[in-house]
């Protein structure tokens, strides 16, 4: 099995400053010390500035012609990393209840070890399901890192709205996953069986 390498261009260099903002999240979470100020900003501009080069790496490579085997290994494993790191700092932080990060890590990790098992047979390309559940993830999860309790209250419900609707679409868009993943898996058993 050929290993993915890394190769050097404008594509696969946003995709790594995507993932060395991660930290960065991270960081600025925890020097606001529940504070809700300053460094609650930095964290949701840094969230929104990685969660933006998700759109822009892919655009780049296939503009550029820099598809890669190391970019599309690294891209969704970055944007999981992106995702899952704000949603864990925001539940540890108690700005978002467990069951939130829960639901919605335990969906992406499946579902992208189910696409790799199929991966032999077919890619499962996202759907726009789940594509409007990723704008809905980055919506919401850029919304509680920034200071609601300082906010007007309405964007905490805003908040709340686009998280509660990207756990629904992760839900079911996971669920759809998982059956188009039986559909190809039986599909390639019957296609093995005797003749």
């Amino acid at each position: 099995m050929a290993t993915a390498a890394f190769v050097w261009n404008v594509a696969n260099g946003v995709t790594l400053a995507r993932i060395l903002l991660v930290p960065l999240v991270v960081v600025f979470l925890l020097l606001d010390g529940g504070d809700g100020g300053a460094w609650r900003w930095a964290a949701a501009g840094a969230f929104v500035l990685a969660a933006a080069t998700d759109r822009l790496d892919g655009w780049l490579a296939r503009r550029l012609d820099q598809v890669t085997d190391w970019g599309k290994l690294v891209d969704p494993i970055a944007d999981k990393m992106l995702v899952g790191t704000s949603l864990v700092m925001l539940s540890l932080l108690g700005d978002l209840p467990w069951w939130v990060t829960v639901v919605i890590l335990a969906r992406e990790l499946g579902i992208t070890a189910m696409r790799l098992a199929v991966l032999r047979y077919v890619v499962i390309p996202a759907s726009p399901g789940g594509k409007l559940k990723t704008v809905l993830q980055s919506v919401g999860i850029a919304l509680f890192l920034t200071p609601l309790g300082q906010l007007p209250a309405f964007l905490t419900v805003v908040a709340w709205v686009f998280m509660v609707g990207a756990v629904v679409l992760t839900v079911v868009t996971g669920l759809d996953y998982l059956r188009r993943g039986w559909q190809v898996r039986r599909a390639a058993s019957a296609g093995s069986g005797p003749a």
